[in-house]
C-alpha cells in the first residue's frame, strides 16, 4: 500500500547552530526528558539537521537512553539527516502527522520551532491537535518561534488531551534587550496578531514594558538583574511560574490563561 502524503507545506528551512538552545534548556528541564527510553521529536528542522543533532547531544548528556527523531517534510533534508543518523538520534520523512520509529507508542517531547509561521492562525488549533495525537499520555508539544541567531524565543507548552496550552514562555537574551516587548515579532502564531490593545498578551507585555522601566535604576548592576526585579514586580499583577534560577537565564513562563487569545 503507497504511503500516505506528509502533511503541511514545506518551510523555508532556515536554520543556525545554537539557534533553539534556549527552548533545548527548557526542554531539558522537563522530569519526563530524564525517564528512561524516552523519545523526543525535533519536527520541521529545517534545510540542516544541526538543531536535531544539538538537541540529542544536549539531551544525551541528562539521559543516555534519549532518543531524537528528526521529522522533515522534504526527502532532500531527511537525507542530510541521515547522513548523520546514529544511536539515539534517527530521521524520518514527515509533517505533522509526525512519524515515529517503529516500537514508539508515542513523543513524550515533540519540538515544532519556526513551524508555522507561515500558516493562518485559524490552522493552528488543527495542528496542535494533529501533532498532540502522536504524543504519550504525559507527551508535552513545545511550539514557537525565534530569531535567526536565537536571542529571542517563544513558546507554548501543549499537553497530550488538551486543546488548550498550559503555558507560555519567553526566553531572551537579556544583554541586548531594549525592552520586553521586543519579543512581539517572535511571538507564536496563535499570539503573534493579537499583540493589540484590548488582547492579553497585548497587556501583559505592556506591563513587563512598565516593570523594566521602573527598574531603570539597577542598570548599573547589569540587565540580569533588571529582568529578575521587572519580573518581581510583574508577580503583583500574573501568576509568574518558575524560580529565579529560570529567570536569570531570562526566561519567564506564565499560564496560558494570562495570555490566551479573546475568541
Amino acid at each position: 500500500m503507497a504511503s500516505k502524503k506528509p502533511i503541511g507545506t514545506v518551510t523555508r528551512g532556515t536554520t543556525n547552530p545554537n539557534r533553539l538552545r534556549r527552548v533545548d534548556r527548557f526542554i531539558a528541564s522537563l522530569p519526563i526528558v530524564k525517564t528512561h527510553g524516552c523519545t523526543v521529536v525535533d519536527l520541521g528542522y529545517g534545510a540542516s539537521p544541526i538543531t536535531a543533532v544539538e538537541l540529542h547531544e544536549r539531551l544525551s548528556k541528562l539521559n543516555a537512553s534519549i532518543r531524537v527523531v528528526g521529522v522533515e517534510i522534504d526527502r532532500e533534508r531527511v537525507e542530510r539527516g541521515l547522513a548523520v543518523a546514529k544511536p539515539g538520534l534517527d530521521f524520518l520523512l514527515g509533517g505533522f502527522e509526525t512519524p515515529l520509529p517503529s516500537g514508539v507508542a508515542g513523543a513524550d517531547v515533540i519540538r515544532a520551532f519556526n513551524v508555522l509561521r507561515q500558516y493562518d492562525e485559524s490552522e493552528v488549533a488543527a495542528s496542535w491537535a494533529q501533532m498532540q495525537a502522536r504524543l504519550s499520555e504525559n507527551g508535552l508539544l513545545v511550539e514557537g518561534t525565534c530569531d535567526e541567531i536565537g536571542r529571542r524565543s517563544s513558546w507554548v507548552s501543549v499537553r497530550a488531551g488538551h486543546q488548550q496550552p498550559e503555558t507560555f514562555s519567553i526566553s531572551i537574551h537579556v544583554g541586548s534587550l531594549n525592552k520586553p516587548s521586543d519579543i512581539a515579532p517572535r511571538l507564536p502564531k496563535a499570539l503573534i496578531h493579537r499583540n493589540v490593545p484590548g488582547e492579553k498578551i497585548h497587556s501583559f507585555l505592556t506591563e513587563f514594558d512598565q516593570a523594566w522601566m521602573s527598574h531603570s535604576a539597577m542598570i548599573p548592576f547589569g540587565a540580569r538583574q533588571r529582568w529578575v526585579a521587572a519580573i518581581e514586580s510583574l508577580q503583583s499583577s500574573y501568576p509568574v511560574l518558575d524560580s529565579k534560577a529560570r529567570w536569570r537565564l531570562g526566561e519567564l513562563t506564565v499560564p496560558w490563561e494570562v495570555v490566551a487569545p479573546s475568541n
